[in-house]
């Protein structure tokens, strides 16, 4: 049953992995990052790191997906406009990789194909962990939680102001010079 569990996660992950190099718009391939994040935690939970798996979700799915999602925002980064695809790249691509996706299993069956796996063998006691980081460094703790809000709140206001910023004058003129050389020729 775990190796099964472990197997279907380690999928859900690469899909996530490769869904994040597909997509074009960056906040759908956030989510997928995030989406990765907590596979990889579901599969330390499975080997019996739960205070890994903990922070993995806490430091990665919570706090460095805000600061990606924050520069997203300040960067207003909209649509990717679409390149023109190689036909060749993609008839060629395409039997290469399922040549090395085989290449791989086989390698991996190969060598562990036999190998039961465990529960770790030491017991991980996240009792000291805790109360170090809510009594004797809470003041850091709860500094670092309101930069986070402090970072998020500036990346929205940042964005609002992009678009109610008016236009450049040299834009506006751009804009405006076919529309005046349009009516000039009638």
């Amino acid at each position: 049953m775990q190796l099964t569990l472990f197997l279907i996660f380690a999928v859900l992950a690469v899909a996530g992995a490769i869904n994040l190099l597909i997509q074009r718009h960056p906040i759908y391939s956030a989510l997928s990052l995030v989406a990765v994040m907590f596979a990889l935690a579901v599969e330390y939970l499975i080997l019996g790191a739960e205070f890994i798996a903990f922070i993995q979700v806490i430091v990665y799915a919570g706090a460095i997906m805000v600061l990606f999602v924050f520069v997203i925002m300040v960067l207003n980064a909209g649509e990717v406009a679409p390149a023109p695809k190689s036909r060749v790249a993609a008839w060629i691509g395409l039997p290469v990789l399922a040549l090395f996706a085989i290449l791989v299993i086989g390698q991996v069956y190969g060598a562990f194909g036999a190998t039961q796996l465990g529960l770790g063998e030491y017991l991980v006691q996240t009792g000291p962990v805790g109360n170090s980081l809510f009594h004797d460094f809470l003041l850091p703790f709860e500094v670092t939680s309101v930069l986070f809000l402090v970072g998020v709140l500036g990346a929205v206001v940042l964005a609002a102001r992009q678009d109610k910023a008016p236009k450049p004058a040299i834009a506006q003129a751009e804009a405006e010079e076919p529309k005046a050389m349009a009516a000039g020729q009638r």
